[in-house]
């Protein structure tokens, strides 16, 4: 049996919370359950006490994508021994009752994987341009990926997102566990880290929830800005791994070709949100420099 330990941040998370609660409890995979609430002015602190869930409240203006889960592992591992450490974010929904155990299952199986993370689908109010987002990061088939595969993934090769990841305790502690001097991308950081230690990272499409966002211009700047910054901050990954631009132009080509297929229209909110992104991403860069 492999001891786990479940980690979710959360700030104000509204009802869907209640939902994902409930999904938790029925999962077929025992955890040590741990909330870092950061301070919630809604009942997200309560829900998670009454359903039996730890809740470790901390100052909001101290919350950090990657000092903040460190936090959280660090106090779950000083109190017993764990081998695999999963982390959700709040607006996820899992899809079967053993969404859990299907994400850990790999550890078992082979102890070279450090890092595994589950296929994200789409929520019901998922538009167009989010549900191929969602496709195209997250397919169908499982991979498990080294770091000899940069040569044929490029930066997707330590791609990873903490909103469904389970990492095992033993590689996390090897690569010195989640920075706390990055903005965001503190998934990446510490898959690429992986890499670079020789574990393997491993997608488990099989493990599934549903998790997606509709995010307006205004959003996709701010948000590239801070991942802008963060590809400044830590030249190493795209020196290693390549550079996040020459992914990105694909991506954006597949994307309008699709949606041109579906609804020609949807093209013209997407040209202007990925120059959002384009531009946030350059400011990011520029700013740290």
């Amino acid at each position: 049996m492999i001891n786990c330990g479940l980690i979710i941040p959360t700030l104000n998370a509204g009802a869907q919370f209640r939902t994902l609660l409930e999904q938790i409890a029925a999962q077929s995979l025992p955890t040590k359950k741990l909330i870092v609430d950061s301070e919630s002015s809604d009942d997200t602190a309560s829900l998670a006490k009454k359903s039996g869930l730890e809740v470790l409240t901390i100052p909001r203006k101290n919350f950090n994508h990657g000092a903040t889960r460190q936090l959280a592992l660090e106090i779950l591992l000083e109190r017993e021994p764990l081998d695999v450490i999963i982390f959700l974010t709040q607006d996820v929904l899992l899809r079967e009752d053993d969404s859990l155990a299907k994400l850990v299952k790999i550890f078992g199986e082979d102890s070279t994987v450090g890092l595994s993370y589950g296929r994200q689908l789409p929520h019901a109010n998922a538009t167009n341009e989010a549900k191929f987002l969602r496709a195209f990061n997250y397919p169908e088939d499982s991979q498990l990926r080294s770091f000899d595969d940069r040569k044929i993934f490029g930066l997707k090769t330590a791609f990873a997102s903490n909103s469904f990841a389970a990492y095992r305790a033993g590689a996390l502690k090897d690569v010195g566990g989640f920075p706390s001097h990055v903005p965001l991308c503190e998934d990446m950081y510490v898959a690429a880290k992986m890499l670079l230690a020789g574990w393997k990272i491993f997608y488990a499409a099989e493990a599934q929830v549903f998790h997606s966002h509709n995010y307006t211009a205004a959003q996709e700047f701010r948000r590239y800005v801070e991942i802008g910054k963060f590809h400044a901050q830590e030249p190493w990954i795209r020196e290693t791994f390549g550079s996040a631009e020459g992914a990105g132009k694909k991506f954006v080509l597949m994307k309008l070709a699709a949606l041109a297929k579906k609804n020609p229209v949807d093209c013209f909110g997407a040209i202007f949100r990925d120059a959002a992104k384009f531009f946030g991403y350059r400011l990011g860069r520029l700013m740290f420099n």
